[in-house]
């Protein structure tokens, strides 16, 4: 299976460098032909991979592949650890990344940089198959990196827009915060295990705990726990939680099939993944699953009032990314991570669905954006109006479809969880149902149904897309609706994670809801008496009344809490103070460096200075070249008289 497992990882990175290097030879078709059959071996292999371990007999694999070399002990290596919980993964990421790729055809068709782009999102693929295989952490570093490289290139990939590239410095530098953390993390584990492989780590994982490391003043603190809690502080870099959150949204400067791709398989699901890998590691400190939590809980709450304000159709789906990465995040604070895994899974299709639903109205609209610019888009559009709805309804949990099967779970998990914070984030997961239907269907409503509103030019040139974009949109509505009601029991509540997840038995909140589990139409009943239902089609009804029975409500609602509004408007002034407060700090830290530093220190007095000092001391020995010979003559006789002395003394 090491040829496989090979194959899976090399041909997307194979098809981006014939597409970046060689993009003049091959040309448009030769550059998405290429990457799309790339994407596509590895998204069969990876469907083969997770068929033969659900259904055949093949085990879990974990290997090296290449050493790379090997340093005071620490074998730093390639190597793979394919699981089923990696070829869940695996299995993600390749077939929302084909199609995003078959999506591009359309929407890129008229760009100047076709083939740049292609072998960009191929490159990114290669990326997050090398972090989600990944059995050490030096292999895990680098794909972390390499998806944060990428996603640099992609956001700003139209670097002549000045906004675009503010962004993409953006999401570079809050990135570095997070990776920074994450280093620091793996840099605490390696000093007590001596080792970068999972298994060593894993299995010194009772040892780890009981270390205990002097940070500050005479206070020790928890190795593991230091260790963990900065391995998710890279995860809230990446998975953009509060505050390192604020990155995502202007990531929308990149192309529509980027931010699918960013939002939905790639990037920010890394730190999920990243934490549901460590479960052995974060199961032994409950104060590094109550940061956890708390976090996720914040994330899924307060992006979620976000999304309530915004007029860009993107930015709204980026919110509601934001919010649900929350929700993941809370599941794995509560030791549910098979709910997280699952709900990452689900998510994947619905949220790439509605951003490639999105950039289909954009492309329809001739990349209008501002959705008070839009409406009544549903005769028009027909297959993307479906789509949409489809999405949409997963998103907020629609009984039946994938969303609700796996934030149901998430949702009763954390109802059921004794960890610290964990009533907090149960406020906040329920809570931000109502919220995100309130703010998905006023999307979906201000779109696609009510007074249409784009200008008469718009109108006599809006049509539907072309088929090269409505086909992803099909095959990612079909999981959407349809992939909860196979998978729920065995995801969930059949051992499926056995060997990849570890969950101590008194956090094991799953194993609880398993016990009353009756299958997927049980589990459906069950949801219909939920309070999650409710808050859910309040969220709908209200949404319909403000934005469709009584357009002029919201404007008036907006002046009367002008203060609530603006501080939404305004992302609760965060950028403000990073703009303000932390990058004024910085550059000032920095010019004071230079000039204290830099300027004055080194260049002043070491370098200038001391070619100054020779000037001088030149200057003034010099002078006692005189050319008299009885002069030198006298000196050497005082300078033997000095030796002398010196001697007898």
């Amino acid at each position: 299976m090491e040829n496989i497992y090979l194959t899976v990882v090399l041909s997307p990175l194979v098809a981006a460098l014939v597409a970046g290097l060689f993009g003049k030879q091959v040309g448009r078709m030769g550059a998405h032909t290429v990457t799309i059959a790339g994407v596509a071996t590895s998204c069969l292999l990876s469907v083969y991979t997770l068929y033969s371990m659900l259904f055949g007999d093949l085990g879990t694999y974990n290997g090296t592949v290449y050493q790379w070399m090997s340093v005071g002990g620490i074998n730093m290596e390639v190597g793979f650890l394919v699981d089923r919980l990696t070829a869940l993964m695996m299995v993600v990421v390749t077939f929302v990344s084909l199609m995003v790729h078959i999506y591009t055809i359309g929407y890129m068709h008229d760009d100047p940089g076709y083939q740049r782009f292609f072998s960009y999102i191929s490159l990114f693929t290669f990326a997050m198959l090398m972090l989600v295989m990944a059995n050490n952490f030096l292999q895990l570093f680098f794909g972390w990196e390499a998806v944060g490289l990428v996603s640099y290139l992609l956001i700003g990939f139209w670097y002549k827009r000045p906004t675009a590239i503010f962004a993409n410095m953006k999401a570079f530098l809050v990135n570095r915060i997070g990776d920074f953390g994450f280093l620091l993390g793996i840099a605490a584990l390696l000093m007590f295990t001596g080792s970068l492989d999972y298994g060593d780590t894993f299995a010194a994982a009772e040892g780890i705990a009981a270390a205990q490391i002097n940070i500050v003043g005479d206070a020790n603190w928890s190795l593991l726990t230091v260790a963990c809690i900065c391995l998710f502080v890279g995860a809230m870099g990446k998975s953009a939680q509060v505050p390192l959150h604020v990155w995502l949204p202007d990531s929308m400067e990149g192309p529509t099939p980027i931010s699918a791709l960013i939002h939905a398989a790639t990037m920010v699901t890394a730190g999920v993944f990243m934490v549901a890998r460590m479960s052995p590691l974060f199961e032994l400190s409950e104060t590094a699953l109550t940061f956890v939590i708390v976090i996720g809980a914040t994330t899924a709450l307060f992006t979620g009032f976000l999304g309530l304000v915004q007029n860009d159709i993107k930015r709204v789906v980026a919110y509601s990314t934001l919010s649900q990465l929350g929700y993941m995040t809370v599941a794995l604070g509560a030791s549910a991570y098979a709910a997280g895994v699952y709900h990452l899974m689900t998510h994947a299709f619905f949220k790439a669905l509605l951003f490639l639903a999105a950039g289909s109205v954009i492309i329809g609209l001739h990349h209008e954006q501002d959705m008070r610019k839009m409406g009544g888009l549903k005769k028009y559009m027909p297959i993307t109006y479906w789509t949409s709805l489809a999405g949409s309804l997963a998103l907020i949990g629609f009984p039946g479809t994938a969303g609700f099967f796996s934030k149901d779970a998430l949702i009763e998990a954390v109802g059921h969880s004794t960890i610290a914070g964990s009533g907090y984030a149960y406020f906040c997961v329920l809570a931000g149902v109502f919220v995100t239907a309130l703010y998905t269907f006023r999307m979906f409503f201000l779109v696609f149904h009510g007074k249409e509103r784009m200008d008469e030019d718009a109108r006599h040139h809006v049509h539907e897309s072309p088929w090269v974009v409505r086909v992803p949109l099909v095959l990612l509505a079909i999981p959407s609706l349809l992939i909860g009601w196979p998978t729920i029991g065995p995801v969930l509540f059949d051992d499926y994670f056995a060997g990849a997840i570890f969950v101590a038995a008194p956090h094991d909140v799953l194993a609880e809801l398993g016990a009353d589990f009756h299958g997927a139409f049980g589990f459906l009943l069950h949801g219909l008496q939920s309070p999650v239902l409710l808050l859910a089609f309040a969220g709908v009804v209200v949404a319909w009344y403000l934005y469709l029975k009584n357009p002029l409500l919201p404007k008036a609602i907006k002046e009367r809490t002008e203060f609530l509004y603006r501080l939404l408007d305004n992302k609760y002034y965060l950028d403000d103070f990073n703009e303000k407060v932390l990058a004024r700090a910085s550059r000032m830290l920095g010019q004071g460096l230079w000039r204290g530093g830099d300027a004055a220190v080194i260049d002043g007095a070491l370098v200038n200075g001391s070619a100054n000092a020779v000037g001088w001391i030149a200057g003034k020995v010099r002078r006692i070249q005189t050319g008299y010979l009885y002069h030198y003559a006298f000196a050497m006789v005082i300078g033997l008289c000095i030796l002398i002395a010196w001697f007898i003394w």
